[in-house]
């Protein structure tokens, strides 16, 4: 399925570029979420129109990002979890536990599909973690598993 792109997607494209995906991307999330059109001589027509507005959007977007993430790199997340003896925890961490650390500590709403953690968190210590606020923005951000006592 070849769609226009109406948003820069990490790893997809950017605003106005035609891209094929499979049909259930396409239909299921590209267009349902409103972030892309099918390439119809009146839904070109329409985004020739509406470029530039978008591209503001996305440049009102982006700066946003941008002040979420000096904000989110300046935080540590900390997590108390029950740990064994040898170090390991009961469990892992969950992307859920995160968010609602971030939201506690900085008052910022983090989304789970932002997080994007390299591997499961099973024992306690420091990790880093990157949150996705835009598809150029990133942020790395420290988290520390402690034990609760």
């Amino acid at each position: 399925m070849k769609v226009i792109l109406l948003e820069n997607i990490k790893k997809l494209g950017t605003i106005g570029q035609k891209v094929n995906v499979k049909d259930g991307f396409g239909r299921n999330y590209l267009l349902k979420k409103g972030k892309a059109l099918l390439p119809t001589k009146e839904n070109v027509a329409h985004f020739e129109t509406k470029k530039a507005e978008i591209m503001k959007k996305n440049e009102i977007e982006k700066t946003k990002a941008i002040e979420i993430s000096e904000k989110l790199k300046k935080i540590k997340v900390t997590v108390k979890k029950e740990v064994m003896e040898n170090g390991n925890l009961y469990g892992s961490i969950t992307i859920k536990e995160i968010c609602n650390e971030i939201l506690n500590t900085s008052n910022l709403e983090i989304k789970a599909e932002q997080i994007e953690l390299a591997s499961n968190i099973k024992s306690k210590g420091e990790y880093k973690f990157i949150v996705n606020l835009h598809a150029e923005v990133q942020s790395e951000v420290l988290l520390e598993v402690i034990s609760k006592e």
